[in-house]
């Protein structure tokens, strides 16, 4: 009895349940060639990875499993690619017959097809090696190289359980042939990136003449199972044991305990392998050696066991990951419909698309501006918001700090007053030396005034960029358009810059053009004068009272004799020597008289007073500039700029050719939609059961 006939014999009220749960293995098989399709492993389905050393029996124990001789063969390395195995339990040619009126399609009771060439039919199980070798040996070469490239392989038999199981190149530690010296490394990845799957069950392989505590399987299996809930161990070689040993303490689990249990088995020996001995007869012969080995535990191991074993754990773990599963594609269903409408439809009316995407560009611009967009940035200032804050904050505070006496010295300013009156000494203070000095301070107010247009023309740029990142999927589509639209935009914005700079720059022109000493906030003179004077009353009291002293002392030595007079003069050490006063240094500091004192701070409290004015005009009038010959001439301009620049006959199939990414990735996205939709219909056939 093969083992898909004796998994059958089970009692009558147990048949609608298994019969039910076995459709389980076929539905996630299913899923698997659905998602082949699409060459994208997006959902991790459930499986059976076979995982063990070279050599140690990985492949032996497959083949026993479907009853065939299928599987490459040789020393070293044989397995150099991932093998993804499903097992379909199909019925007898006869019954197919019986139930088809005698038409039964294939004309085998085994087959076999693989992805690669899925038109194609094995029934001869030596093609089926031939074609695994050779399709091994197109990805990998002829030297024992590896590839993580997996071969799809599904075998029709009504001999077999159903089952998927994922056969791995074998863990190795040297490098043979032309394998990279990192091989062990390209092993260990390739395996862990399967049994990392928590939908997949391990099958550990490990040989019995080798010790179970350094087995390489377990292992790596512990690694990504600590708790072992997925890992079930095979014990191989069970007859190749030195004599007078057994493996009784590894079966029960006393060396180590392995949760979903551990089974063994007994391998064909190469000798039975070259003689041709078949599967059939050396299960036969495997049951014989464990009644006769181990009679207790006989009928908890042999390869019979083990694959009703992985029938059952797969079935039990299939609906168990069922619920995540069809929530996993729902998800990504909605995913992608979401993605594939970004990318759009293919386009029929290339005038409405453009102008289409023209005017939404425009108006994400002018609404990032006015800060009505849709997508607003929460992490930085953006567009209108960011030049508020340059003309509020950034300007304003410059402007601010710019003190309005910076750089005037008093001997500056008594300089300027000196070479306003000429040859002339000064009664009054002159108006010619405020407005000199006064042009001077205003004119450092047009730097910053221009540092201002530059700021918000970046700005403009910025705006550019966002919204682009938020139109990223139609522009990317059409990228010469979008490489249009911002040059187009950009060139706006450099024609404007210099009229802006212009205008700003006649600003603080016409501030110096005419000094308005009658506005309403200037502050008259005759009070500023009247204000020093008072301030400095006591000063001028105390200075006229010396005067006079300094005189009487004058008037009593011109009563002194004549003689004494000119020998006190002439003795005097201040005339004894004749002075060129061309030719005598202007001191840089001296001390100034009351009068030099009092005209300088009346010029400085004039100064600061109109100063004070025109800033604020400044202030004022800069923001306004830039928003009308800048700004607002980009709004209302922009949409028609770009109609008129890229909306030509001969523009259109330049402009509006797609990237070949987005049209290949539209497709993908098309393609794995329609794979999840079939996988969601698929999964809800599925009843649920209970199991038996």
């Amino acid at each position: 009895m093969s083992v898909g006939e004796e998994h059958l014999s089970l009692c009558p009220s147990k048949i609608c349940a298994f019969v039910t749960m076995e459709t389980l293995i076929p539905v996630i098989n299913k899923l698997q060639e659905i998602f082949n399709t699409v060459g994208a492993e997006v959902i991790q389905l459930p499986q059976i990875v076979v995982v063990g050393s070279q050599s140690s029996g990985k492949s032996s124990v497959l083949e026993s499993i479907v009853g065939r001789d299928f599987l490459p063969r040789g020393s070293g390395i044989v397995t150099r690619r991932p093998l993804i195995l499903q097992l379909v339990h199909v019925p007898t040619l006869e019954e197919r017959r019986q139930t088809a009126n005698g038409e039964s399609g294939i004309q085998a009771d085994e087959w076999a097809t693989f992805l690669h060439c899925k038109h194609k039919t094995f029934t001869d199980f030596g093609e089926i090696r031939q074609e695994i070798e050779i399709e091994t040996e197109r990805t990998t070469g002829t030297n024992k190289g590896i590839s993580p490239e997996p071969l799809y392989l599904k075998i029709y038999s009504p001999h077999v359980l159903n089952l998927t199981l994922v056969d791995l190149p074998g863990i190795t530690k040297v490098p043979v042939g032309d394998q990279p010296p990192d091989i062990e490394v390209q092993v260990r990845d390739m395996i862990l990136s399967y049994i990392s799957n928590p939908n997949c069950l391990i099958l550990a392989v490990t040989a019995a003449n080798t010790d179970m505590a350094t087995s390489e399987a377990l292992k790596l299996a512990r690694d990504v199972d600590s708790d072992g809930r997925r890992t079930l161990a095979v014990i191989t070689k069970l007859d190749l044991m030195d004599a007078g040993t057994d493996a009784m303490d590894v079966l029960m689990g006393r060396v180590i305990p392995v949760k979903l249990g551990i089974i063994g088995v007994v391998n064909r020996s190469q000798h039975d392998i070259n003689s041709n001995k078949s599967i059939s007869e050396s299960l036969q012969d495997e049951q014989g050696f464990l009644q006769k080995k181990y009679p207790s535990l006989a009928n908890r191991n042999g390869t019979r066991h083990l694959a009703k074993t992985l029938n059952r754990l797969l079935m039990h773990h299939i609906r168990d990951c069922l619920p995540e599963l069809k929530t996993r594609v729902n998800v990504l269903t909605a995913q992608y419909q979401s993605v594939l409408q970004s990318y759009g439809q293919p386009i029929e009316d290339k005038n409405a698309t453009l102008l289409q995407i023209i005017t939404k560009f425009a108006t994400e611009y002018c609404n990032t501006i006015e800060g009505t967009a849709r997508n607003i940035e929460t992490s930085e200032l953006c567009g209108g918001a960011r030049m508020c804050y340059i003309f509020h904050e950034t300007f304003g505070r410059t402007l601010e700090s710019i003190d309005p006496l910076a750089g005037l010295t008093m001997l500056d300013i008594l300089t300027a007053i000196r070479n306003a009156t000429g040859p002339r000494p000064a009664l009054f203070v002159p108006e010619v030396s405020f407005e000199l000095l006064v042009k001077r301070q205003i004119k450092r107010l047009e730097e910053p005034s221009l540092r201002c247009v530059e700021l918000v023309h970046e700005e403009l740029q910025r705006i550019i960029q966002h919204c682009s990142t938020y139109n990223t999927q139609e522009l990317l589509r059409f990228p010469k358009l979008h490489e249009a639209i911002v040059e187009v935009v950009t060139g706006v914005l450099r024609r404007r810059l210099p009229i802006t700079n212009e205008m700003v720059h006649n600003l603080v022109a016409i501030e110096l053009a005419y000094i308005n000493t009658k506005h309403p906030d200037f502050i008259d003179t005759a009070l500023v004068s009247a204000s020093v004077s008072s301030s400095k009353t006591e000063s001028v009291l105390d200075g006229a009272r010396r005067w006079k002293s300094e005189k009487n002392e004058e008037s009593g030595a011109d009563e002194r004799p004549k003689g004494a007079s000119q020998t006190s003069v002439y003795s005097s050490p201040s005339r004894s020597h004749a002075v060129n006063l061309l030719d005598t240094p202007m001191p840089a500091t001296r001390k100034l008289s009351q009068r030099e004192q009092r005209d300088c701070e009346v010029i400085r409290r004039l100064i600061k007073s109109y100063f004070l004015i025109v800033r604020k005009s400044i202030q004022d009038s800069v923001p306004k500039t830039v928003m009308h010959f800048l700004v607002n001439y980009v709004k209302d301009h922009l949409q028609s700029e770009l109609v008129g620049q890229l909306y030509k006959p001969q523009l259109l199939d330049t402009l509006l050719t797609e990237s070949e990414d987005m049209a290949q990735q539209r497709n993908e996205a098309a393609n794995m939609l329609k794979a999840l939709q079939k996988a969601s219909q698929t999964i809800s056939e599925i009843r649920e059961t209970q199991l038996w």
